[in-house]
């Protein structure tokens, strides 16, 4: 497994890995399908960006992570946070991709000062809520009701990891248990 940051020319792989997640239904708040110039401005390279991470398999994308701060409309408090959203595809899913990606985007995270990172996932996701909570995400507010887009009312809850700030991240939460 290869896990490097994203380019332009990943967009097909990563726009096919999130439409058939999105067809599957039940992991993410996505139900449009995706092309690849959207893909390019939402995950390869969206304005407030710190970095996308891809994992390549045997020369394919099977799973991707994407960590961008809160847009310029955002109140101060949100100041050193960042939202990740992370993708994988079904037939690697549980295999440790998601772990290998968070760990460069861990990296990237700490490198560009953010101190939270956000994980806002549907109530029903079983596996990503398994999967954030198994890094250490901590829950910390819940979205009620929010509306997908063909109407169906599903609650959110918001994870959060909170970055040592200096020395080593691996250490600190050592230093915690």
């Amino acid at each position: 497994m290869i896990i490097r940051l994203a380019k332009p020319s990943d967009a097909a792989d990563m726009t096919a890995l999130l439409n058939e997640i999105i067809a599957a239904g039940g992991t993410t708040a996505h139900q449009r399908p995706f092309d690849d110039q959207r893909m390019q401005v939402e995950y390869i390279a969206p304005e407030m960006n710190i970095a996308c991470h891809v994992a390549e398999i045997d020369g394919r994308v099977a799973g991707f992570q994407s960590l961008v701060r809160p847009g310029p409309e955002s109140n101060s408090e949100l100041a050193g946070w960042a939202y990740i959203a992370t993708f994988v595809a079904q037939d690697v899913a549980g295999k440790g991709v998601g772990q290998h990606l968070f760990a460069a985007t861990r990296a990237s995270a700490q490198a560009a000062g953010v101190e939270k990172i956000d994980a806002t996932i549907r109530a029903d996701n079983v596996p990503g809520l398994r999967y954030y909570s198994g890094l250490g995400f901590q829950d910390y507010d819940r979205l009620n009701d929010v509306p997908l887009r063909d109407g169906t009312r599903i609650d959110r809850l918001r994870k959060r990891y909170d970055l040592p700030q200096g020395g080593d991240p691996e250490k600190s939460k050592l230093a915690q248990l």
